[in-house]
């Protein structure tokens, strides 16, 4: 089942764990000029112009996950904290994860942006950057 956290508990579980890693997967627009918490990895799930599931996702992050934790034999042992702009795109690539055999997938409900308020703008509700956690613009 996957577990649902906010970004400051994600940011705590990040601190605290070895075993843990955040992915961010939007695309690479919001990612590169938006910006991302810092340290994370991007693995986009969707790319314009289709916005469609990118067939090699899966794929990407396994190998990420190879990359960073060479030493684990079994990957499912990983926290994957998976981050969006508002958590429904990284709910998604949880629940790919997790009918792949993945065990600890978490999903950052209130991802980078955050929910929209009564205007409809972002970041002034909550999500990574309102909760004033590290992050930067490339």
């Amino acid at each position: 089942m996957i577990k649902e956290i906010n970004s400051t508990e994600a940011y705590s579980i990040l601190q605290k764990s070895e075993n843990a890693i955040l992915i961010d997967v939007r695309s690479s627009m919001e990612y590169e000029y938006v910006g991302h918490p810092v340290n994370a990895i991007h693995v986009p799930i969707k790319e314009p112009p289709d916005w469609e599931i990118r067939i090699d996702f899966i794929n990407n992050i396994k190998s990420e996950l190879t990359k960073k934790f060479p030493n684990i034999q079994n990957l499912s042992e990983i926290y994957i904290l998976l981050l969006c702009r508002s958590g429904k795109r990284s709910e998604q690539a949880a629940l790919m994860l997790e009918s792949e055999g993945y065990k600890n997938t978490i999903n950052i409900t209130d991802g980078f942006e955050g929910d929209k308020d009564v205007n409809g703008h972002r970041s002034v509700i909550n999500g990574w950057r309102f909760n004033k956690l590290p992050w930067k613009q490339d």
